[in-house]
């Protein structure tokens, strides 16, 4: 049981060293002891999204099956029954430990479903909905595990941060969710700047203009999120000014990149994101963190 357990906490850090390098570099610096869970957080949110990605050449009814299956393997779980997965014991493990609100992963479960029939979003309010599972409850399943001196005010932050990160995804990712026939930019704002789906495209210089619009906006999800930190544990601080740090740098790429999110895909140098790393580190904890 011991061994199957640590088989699955291994496999949820190696979902997390692949596909998560910012995340995965800031968890570094959390005690030995929490990094595990939160690579089974990570696995989790991340196996659920490859059920929804990575398998877009199968027909839309055999992966809502799929996540539909993963995800009753999940509940039956929670129940207790044994379950035959690489990473879900890891997960359930997490749970009981922290003692996590389930109703978090049924929220996010939700919207990974929404992800197989939803392409788009009229308005900003739509999208937040779909952020509400897919971002805002991860802040808030993290919170548990990075501790609080208190949670009561450190949970709308939490959610704050998580919503952050996804709008920045986003705002870095135009391309890509293009591809994948998706704009999670809403329509709305498009409209706002005189845009449709269709006028997203390399060679339209009128996109600038949105995603500055986005960028500004995000970063005032990174201003809601800053009081957070400080409430943390002291030894949680540093892993979060991290990932902090490092998400919201990928906006000054983009900012960097004349709102250019075509030519190529937004990333932090290595030398700044260990300088980050550095610097929160040395930073004193309940040290207030500018926005």
């Amino acid at each position: 049981m011991e061994a199957d357990l640590a088989i699955a906490y291994e496999r949820c850090r190696a979902l997390h060293k692949q596909h998560g390098r910012t995340y995965y570099l800031a968890t570094r610096l959390l005690p030995a002891w929490k990094r595990r869970h939160v690579h089974a957080l990570y696995g989790f949110t991340r196996y659920a999204d490859e059920i929804v990605d990575r398998t877009e050449a199968l027909p839309a009814r055999e992966r809502a099956a799929r996540l539909t299956e993963w995800s009753d393997r999940f509940v039956a779980g929670l129940r207790g029954e044994p379950v035959d997965d690489p990473l879900l014991p890891a997960v359930l493990h997490t749970i009981a430990v922290f003692d996590l609100d389930v109703d978090d992963f049924v929220t996010f479960l939700r919207s990974m479903a929404m992800d197989l029939t939803v392409t788009s979003y009229e308005t900003y309010d739509d999208l937040l909905d779909y952020m509400e599972g897919s971002a805002a409850v991860i802040g808030t399943m993290m919170l548990p595990i990075l501790g609080s001196s208190d949670r009561v005010a450190a949970r709308e932050p939490a959610r704050q941060l998580g919503l952050a990160f996804q709008l920045t995804n986003f705002i870095r990712d135009v391309a890509e969710d293009l591809e994948r026939g998706r704009v999670y930019l809403p329509v709305e704002d498009l409209t706002r700047f005189e845009l449709t789906p269709s006028d997203l495209r390399p060679d339209n210089p009128k996109i600038k203009p949105l995603i500055a619009y986005e960028v500004s906006r995000a970063r005032r999800h990174y201003a809601f999120a800053a009081p957070g930190i400080p409430l943390l544990e002291p030894a949680s601080q540093a892993c979060m000014r991290t990932a902090y740090r490092l998400y919201g740098g990928i906006l000054d790429e983009v900012e960097a990149a004349d709102y250019d999110v075509f030519a190529r895909r937004a990333t932090v140098p290595n030398s700044r994101r260990a300088a980050v790393a550095i610097r929160s580190l040395l930073t004193r904890p309940g040290t207030e963190v500018s926005a």
